[in-house]
């Protein structure tokens, strides 16, 4: 088809123009709409269907029998209009009988036709209706005809809620109920806090979707472009974090993003097809939604949220509701709600004020986390029902520890418990951080090791905080992840270089880059068609292997940064022994490289690998001669030992690292290391918790790497804890396994005396 999608959407909204301009009722104008839609696309059925009761109805259509309007309705996730309604997603079959949704409407008269294409209507991020169009002739519609149904389908959602005639829902309306209740979430950002809730911006409601002047409004764009621009650059300029750190690489990205070319150009492409400006960002900005909703990679996902700020931000200036929270500022105690944030949006925010903040959505990679953490402000996330409970002003206890909850409009006794539950934080804080010069030494003498994880630069300040022993896992791949581009190798020796001198005389052990699979890189294609199993799949080492200029520059960096130290590198997911043998040849090369150039060598490389993919264990007599240091990562290799993904609350229950089989293998990997002299760690977040920590130290495991805020704990546990007698109590357990461990070892830790709190 030669004709664009601008082109074809505007050649209807100017007929659509006239029809929602003249006094004619709501119904007159639907059902001439559909004509108009219909001849316009060739279209033999043209469908209008309204959300009314909770119900999908057929309110106008063109081609399918009269008798079946207002009458036939589906429910939502009903047939294929229910499934576009419910999914918010648009569908385009050459074939509709052959989707697994489809629903047969004998009084519809639809029997003679094949393909099939529906937008949804969407009001408010919520789909109020459907559009949809069917041809006799089993073919696809062409991208630009699925293009002009929705921006068509965007202005008929003015038409419909201005009329009343599809179900509205304010989604910030005031609840109905002033009870309290407890709402659960995903802990984002550890903390708890108090205060009042606000919300981050009041809703934009699009008045004016059809453009009188084209050219206006694309010069309204540009204007708006600009200013958000100078906001951007005025709020990365004045964040204030002391000096470097991951969240300046956020903040970069987040600046690309609002230079973006081709975000630009797709808005303008809206304004072309016949869209007011606010109309055209917020046409953009649905397709965006809509992309999120498929993808599958939360990293992307994380990415599009940012485009998805901008979007909000670059809506409230064209329009000049500029009003959010941030800028009217914040007048007590707040707990901050909103659907998502950007970094720079929470950077608006008065810290002194802001005490937590509530997502609708929101992840563990998102930027505005490595922000909020920064910052520290405690973040839950996921939180998909805080507008149908939570009122401006409600206060709010927000405990993000543990699973995560925020309790709304509590009682006093609510209140009270909070109050006693954050007392008793503050307290074991207290204690935890008195026992930062103290060793974790066991009661009967065994000095343990206790390390940190860390990832950001940053997060090298923990060892001072909590006198851990060194960092023992430093995931190198936090700077891919949250960089704009493939980080050179200039940019890499800063970091390595930056670390290892805030780490001083303590060991810092670096794992090269694990992305890949579920971390997929937006500027590195990592495989060629979508894994159905991405934590099995081409990631961590076997991805950096075969892209050879990877590795080699990664190593390079750590070499020279390490230049008069002794390095310390581990390769992630190691499965065969080969593997590791070629990635230390890589890193040998590149230090003969450098020495040949005059450079400042490591004194010394420890290299490790990490024991995550069990195969490995059976060839340790093969591995163990060529390596200083053997990590195990639990977390991915819990979940290969028993098929189990991590993610998926069906298998909670089977994913526990103090089942049998877990432990037996840790005690089967023991022996070996130690007759080999090579120091073995656990690294993954079971050797965090105190009760796994001690069952670990049962087996015979003497180094932990464990998050910051776990070291406190391991060590208050580490020093009432007699390593002898768990080492009988584990060779009991595991010589006659019984079905509760978990609960049988909670019970000796009260009888010892083991602090587990």
């Amino acid at each position: 088809m030669a004709v664009t999608a601008a082109a074809s959407a505007r050649e209807i909204l100017v007929n659509l123009h006239e029809v929602m301009a003249a006094r004619s009722s709501p119904q007159a104008k639907l059902d001439a709409v559909v004509r108009i839609i219909g001849e316009a696309l060739d279209s033999e059925v043209c469908s209008i269907y309204l959300l009314r009761e909770g119900l999908l109805e057929l309110y106008a259509t063109k081609g399918l029998d009269q008798a079946a309007v207002h009458v036939t309705k589906l429910a939502p996730g009903e047939g294929l209009v229910g499934t576009i309604a419910q999914n918010v997603e648009t569908l385009n079959l050459d074939e509709a009988a052959s989707h697994p949704d489809f629903a047969y409407r004998p009084e519809t008269g639809e029997d003679e036709f094949h393909s099939f294409a529906g937008v949804p209507i969407i009001r408010r991020e919520r789909a109020i209706g459907v559009l949809a169009v069917q041809h006799v002739d089993p073919h696809k519609y062409e991208d630009v005809e699925i293009e002009a149904l929705q921006t068509v389908a965007m202005v008929l959602s003015e038409l419909i809620a201005s009329a009343g005639l599809a179900d509205q829902r304010d989604a910030a309306s005031r609840p109905q109920s002033t009870a309290a209740v407890r709402l659960d979430g995903l802990k984002l950002v550890e903390g708890m806090g108090v205060g009042h809730a606000v919300y981050h911006q009041p809703r934009i409601t699009i008045e004016h979707t059809v453009a009188e002047d084209t050219e206006a409004e694309r010069h309204r764009v540009y204007a708006a472009f600009d200013k958000m621009r100078e906001q951007i650059d005025r709020m990365a300029d004045r964040a204030e974090f002391g000096v470097g750190g991951e969240h300046d690489e956020v903040l970069s990205m987040y600046k690309m993003f609002a230079y973006d070319e081709g975000w630009s150009r797709r808005i303008n492409e809206a304004i072309d097809s016949g869209l007011t400006a606010e109309a055209a960002i917020e046409r953009v900005q649905q397709r965006t939604r809509m992309r999120m909703r498929q993808i599958g990679d939360p990293l992307l996902q994380d990415r599009m949220h940012d485009l998805e700020d901008l979007s909000n931000r670059l809506l409230r200036i064209v329009s000049g509701q500029m009003g959010t929270a941030a800028q009217f500022g914040l007048r007590q105690d707040t707990i901050l709600i909103a659907r998502n944030l950007g970094p720079a949006e929470l950077l608006e925010y008065d810290r002194r004020r802001l005490k937590g903040v509530i997502l609708e959505e929101g992840s563990l990679t998102a930027h505005v986390i490595i922000v909020a953490r920064a910052m520290g402000v405690p973040v839950l996330g996921r939180v998909r029902s805080v507008r149908q409970h939570v009122g401006e002003g409600d206060q709010l206890l927000l405990d993000v520890t543990g699973n995560g909850s925020a309790l709304v409009r509590p009682s006093a006794a609510m209140e009270e418990a909070f109050d006693a539950k954050l007392l008793l934080r503050q307290k074991r804080r207290a204690v935890f951080a008195a026992l930062r010069d103290e060793a974790p030494i066991t009661r009967d003498g065994v000095r343990l090791t206790v390390m940190c994880n860390a990832g950001l630069r940053d997060d090298v300040a923990a060892l001072d905080v909590t006198g851990a022993d060194g960092i023992g896992l430093f995931r190198t791949e936090f700077q891919f992840l949250v960089s704009a581009t493939l980080p050179q190798r200039e940019r890499q020796l800063r970091l390595y270089k930056d670390v290892l001198e805030a780490a001083g005389d303590k060991p810092v052990v670096f794992r090269t880059v694990d992305i890949g699979g579920d971390k997929a890189l937006p500027y590195l294609n990592t495989h060629d068609e979508d894994e159905e199993n991405p934590a099995m799949g081409w990631r961590a080492l076997r991805l950096a292997l075969e892209r050879g200029g990877l590795m080699k520059a990664q190593a390079r960096a750590l070499i020279e940064a390490a230049g008069g130290r002794t390095l310390n590198v581990m390769f992630p997911m190691v499965s065969e022994p080969w593997e590791f043998d070629e990635a230390k040849a890589i890193f040998e090369t590149q230090k003969a490289w450098l020495g040949g150039r005059g450079k400042r060598l490591p004194n010394d490389i420890r290299y490790g690998a990490m024991l995550e993919v069990p195969a490995l264990a059976e060839q340790l007599d093969l591995l163990l001669p060529n390596v200083q240091f053997l990590s195990v990562g639990t977390n991915d290799l819990t979940q290969f030992l028993f098929a189990a993904d991590r993610a998926n609350p069906k298998l909670a229950e089977r994913y526990d690292w103090l089942s049998p089989s877990i432990l037996r293998f840790l005690k089967r990997v023991v022996a070996p290391c130690r007759d080999a002299g090579v120091d073995l760690a656990v690294c993954g977040e079971m050797g965090g918790r105190p009760l796994e920590a001690m069952a670990l130290v049962g087996l015979g495991i003497e180094r932990l790497s464990i998050t910051p805020a776990a070291v406190g704990p391991i060590k208050a546990m580490v020093r009432s804890l007699d390593r002898g007698a768990i080492a009988a109590e584990m060779d009991r357990l595991l010589s006659a396994p019984i079905r509760d461990v978990r609960g049988h070892l909670i019970g000796w830790a009260a009888e010892n005396g083991v602090e587990l709190a």
